[in-house]
């Protein structure tokens, strides 16, 4: 009887396993991390997948245990208590084992490699973009029993320990786990947006969210180089794959199709996406038809 083959090993299986992790109750980030990764380098194969886990299993027994404290009674008077050394010990502990001594973390030359955004890649060079490298002490610190969440911050993802809606630490992965104060956590988002963090921005990230996020960035590496369509095309169909992702990136696949060269798929998935704005946006809806037109046209 032959060997069971790799569920990994086709585009179909691997597509096929990533939309049903996506619908999990609790989705598994790394899981569709690596399920990304296995898209941009499929001889990853379930040996890598399993390989990568494995790893983050290693780093997670090397974290000291913190074990969970009782609240600190509040003092008379209502003066309002130091901060649970709890948190901030997991973000040390964090950043002494994967930042010094691991040597997590990154730089701008990141920005410029897929590589990056790949998380078995960033595993073994153990650097990348902030959201992988917090997807890494996510993963590590969960896997120890941390109080671990991911906080999307425009233009800078990090992480947080502890109760976000309470006493909790922020660290950055990229700068090696330093913690970041309230006012780094400001200066990270005006730096981006112009104005100081909302609530909502400081709240956990879904995973689903987390890994459209990381999705983006690669759809984004890849449309500054037009060579790599391939990469965009792919990026966009893992997206098209979770539950909940914006409509827009319907339009953008049928354009990359158009511009690689596929003008009946490409102008028939253009008017699909007219039918669906048809009833909200007339007008944009007939522009997109012309398009498809003008696709069609291409053909003779």
């Amino acid at each position: 009887m032959s060997p069971d083959p790799d569920p990994y090993g086709s585009p179909d299986a691997r597509r096929r396993l990533f939309a049903e992790a996506a619908r999990e109750e609790r989705p598994d980030l790394a899981l569709l991390c690596l399920l990304i990764a296995a898209e941009a380098d499929p001889a990853l194969g379930e040996a890598g997948v399993d390989a990568a886990q494995i790893e983050l299993d290693r780093l997670a027994g090397l974290l000291p245990y913190v074990p969970a404290r009782r609240p600190a009674a509040a003092p008379e008077g209502g003066a309002v208590r130091p901060l649970d050394a709890g948190p901030l010990r997991w973000a040390r502990n964090l950043a002494d084992l994967l930042g010094d001594r691991c040597g997590y973390r990154g730089s701008p030359a990141d920005y410029r490699r897929l590589e990056s955004s790949l998380l078995h890649e960033v595993l073994r060079r153990r650097r990348g973009l902030p959201i992988l490298l917090s997807v890494v002490w996510m993963e590590v610190a969960r896997r120890a029993g941390a109080p671990v969440y991911g906080v999307a911050l425009p233009g800078h993802f990090v992480v947080g320990f502890g109760d976000p809606y309470g006493e909790h630490v922020l660290a950055d992965p990229f700068d090696g786990g330093r913690p970041l104060t309230d006012e780094d956590a400001r200066t990270l988002v005006a730096g981006a947006t112009g104005a100081p963090p909302t609530a909502e921005m400081l709240s956990p990230a879904d995973p689903l969210e987390i890994v459209l996020r990381v999705l983006n960035n690669i759809r984004a590496w890849a449309a500054a180089r037009p060579e790599r369509s391939d990469v965009q095309l792919w990026a966009l169909d893992l997206s098209l794959l979770l539950p909940s992702h914006p409509a827009r990136l319907r339009y953008e696949r049928a354009e990359l199709l158009v511009q690689r060269g596929d003008f009946p798929h490409g102008a028939a998935e253009l008017e699909e996406y007219a039918d669906v704005l048809e009833p909200v946006d007339p007008a944009t809806a007939r522009a997109v038809r012309q398009r498809a037109m003008a696709a069609r046209a291409m053909l003779n």
